[in-house]
């Protein structure tokens, strides 16, 4: 049972689905110049190759719930923060 007042835990959520790990980092670069923390996830084993097939390599960009709007918003170039 929760406490009035307490608030739910936060929760990350993915605001951008890269091709590969280059530009996942490049995305999360972009988001972390802005002071948005980011992690990426990939459920793609390493690989010495720089592609994938059939969206194997695919990484997620996550952030916290709360900056999620803000986050889209700077990867489709509309955010000025």
């Amino acid at each position: 049972m929760s406490k009035p007042g307490v608030n739910k835990p936060e929760k990350m959520v993915a605001v951008y689905r890269a091709v590969g790990e280059a530009e996942a980092r490049i995305i999360k670069g972009i988001l972390e110049s802005h002071g948005i923390t980011c992690f990426l996830k990939s459920n793609a084993a390493p690989s010495v190759h720089m592609f994938a097939v059939d969206g194997m390599g695919e990484v997620k960009v996550m952030v916290w719930e709360e900056v999620a709007r803000k986050a889209r918003a700077l990867i489709e170039g509309k955010g000025n923060a």
